[in-house]
């Protein structure tokens, strides 16, 4: 009832009824003045349908040729050793090349300028390549690896690339990376022009004519397609004059080439005409689905677009955390196996940062894992005896080194005699501090203090982390336990974060019967408080 309150005093709500009512009114009661619309709309739609049957014709000859050049080309850079190039040939010897005129592999592993291999599909290997046109075309492709090999540059790129300077030529080409990201070879294929437009495309065209009209229709359609010259290669011209209904290009390869779609029977005016009874029949079905639907789509709409939001920005933050840590490591790796190191204090140094970072990683992937547990109902606890002043003990040695490097004091308060027992798993709440402690590191960029305690309080043994950072308002505060939520304002905007941390501190914390709690101001720091329950030996959590 309380939902339902609040969305009828919600602004976008009514607006959100308005923008669909009115219009759905003013066309239920002008559906004669609609008519004449109609018409005019449905030549466009028409003109529409035609418009996208020539570029599913396009994406189709785009997706074979991909497919065919992934299939063929993606050479795995192993082979490349001078005792497995035979393995290129008989890669190749194992596919289909309909579609391909020649098939070439340029190693770059013995000379940086590149040998030249043509394949022989009669012999079923690779020999070296002869002088030709088609060879020059080539070499003149693959110009632009070459000058990156002789510069001992990175591919940053890769994936598919088609040469189509020379058009007798079409020329795909493959490069081919270590693990170094270093172009090692090329696998390139010239396309079979004549299989193109003699076998493949015909065939496509009709296939998708067919599929898209009726037999009636595709009698009356027309495709006419032109090469780079302007010469037609399918179809016949049209000399009464006649503009093409529709028109467009290919996108991968052959961009050069036209394609032109001809009507040369019913316009698109007689066509939307016959279909305005189909179409007002869908209007007011339409309107009755709307009317009906109205309230649970204004109603499901807004949480949805929140939560799309929510997960598109967990997404982005969560790739830029692991981004970081996994780039530190392998600098550092980087250094340590390039003998960069100075004495043995320097890689013991380097190991300090790759532990970390590699902590850091752990807790960020355990986060998600456990994230996932909870949300499909999996997560489990191992509940034993321990005592919290030694879990506690035990996280902050293993943080300590981070804290120190990242310029931040640690207080530890801890009572004199030992904590009584709980009932808890040590892991999950060791989870819980380091998501705290990292909450009170990031948000502290300026006063980098933080005070852990451990207290008894009655029944129940409190943790408290104790930061001097940004703070939380107190209209965030209610939220901040939520799945993905982050503050949306201010300096706690700018910080990274994946909005996971705090939700799990809270499912750990109630799993185990307690509760935790935060008291923040702004500018002031915050305190995050675990309070859990004692061990009852006679039938007690």
């Amino acid at each position: 009832m309380k939902k339902l309150v609040a969305m009828l005093k919600n602004k976008s709500y009514w607006v959100g009824v308005s923008v669909v009512l009115v219009p759905l009114g003013l066309l239920l009661g002008l559906q004669i003045n609609w008519l004449n619309k109609l018409e005019k709309t449905s030549a466009v739609a028409y003109q529409t349908v035609l418009q996208n049957t020539l570029e599913t014709v396009a994406t189709e000859v785009e997706y074979f040729y991909r497919s065919l050049s992934e299939r063929v080309l993606n050479v795995p850079s192993a082979i490349l050793e001078p005792k497995n190039l035979s393995k290129v040939s008989e890669h190749w010897s194992s596919k289909s090349l309909d579609g391909v005129q020649n098939m070439y592999f340029v190693d770059y592993t013995q000379v940086p300028t590149g040998n030249f291999y043509e394949y022989s599909r009669k012999m079923r290997t690779l020999k070296p390549s002869t002088a030709s046109e088609e060879s020059l075309a080539l070499v003149i492709a693959c110009l632009p690896w070459q000058a990156r090999v002789l510069a001992s540059s990175i591919d940053e790129f890769g994936g598919l690339y088609v040469n189509e300077q020379e058009p007798k030529y079409r020329i795909v080409l493959n490069p081919i990376s270590d693990g170094l990201s270093r172009t090692v070879g090329i696998a390139a294929m010239v396309l079979d022009q004549n299989f193109f437009s003699k076998k493949l495309l015909p065939r496509m065209i009709e296939k998708i004519l067919c599929s898209h009209f009726s037999k009636e229709t595709c009698r009356n359609l027309m495709v006419v397609v032109r090469n780079q010259d302007g010469r037609i290669v399918i179809g016949k011209d049209i000399q009464s004059g006649l503009r093409p209904a529709a028109a467009s290009r290919f996108h991968f390869v052959f961009t050069d080439w036209t394609l032109d779609l001809f009507n040369l029977g019913v316009t698109p005016k007689q066509w939307a005409k016959k279909s305005f009874i189909i179409n007002i029949t869908l209007a007011i079905l339409l309107a009755l689905v709307l009317f009906a639907g109205i309230m649970l789509t204004l109603r499901v709409a807004g949480r949805t677009m929140r939560l799309s939001q929510m997960k598109s920005d967990f997404v982005s933050n969560v790739s830029h955390e692991l981004r970081t840590p996994l780039a530190s490591i392998r600098v550092f790796a980087e250094f340590l196996r390039l003998g960069r190191i100075s004495s043995i204090q320097k890689a013991k140094e380097y190991g300090e940062y790759i532990e970390i970072e590699s902590r850091r990683l752990s807790r960020l992937i355990d986060n998600i894992l456990d994230f996932s547990r909870i949300e499909s109902g999996r997560k489990e606890y191992r509940f034993e005896l321990t005592r919290l002043d030694e879990v506690v003990q035990a996280v902050l040695k293993s943080y300590l080194v981070s804290l120190e490097q990242n310029g931040f004091g640690l207080t530890l308060d801890l009572p004199d005699n030992p904590l009584p027992l709980i009932k808890a798993d040590s892991d999950a709440v060791a989870q819980a501090l380091h998501n705290l402690l990292d909450n009170a590191v990031k948000y502290s960029p300026e006063k980098k203090s933080i005070v852990v305690r451990v207290f008894l309080d009655g029944d129940f043994v409190v943790l408290s982390v104790r930061d001097h950072g940004l703070g939380i308002s107190k209209e965030e505060q209610k939220r901040i336990f939520e799945r993905f939520h982050r503050v949306g304002s201010g300096l706690v905007h700018d910080i990274k974060g994946n909005g996971l941390g705090l939700s799990i501190v809270r499912h750990v914390v109630e799993s185990h019967g307690g509760e935790v709690k935060v008291e923040s101001e702004l500018g002031q720091g915050s305190t995050f408080s675990i309070r859990l329950p004692l061990h009852k030996p006679n039938g007690g959590h």
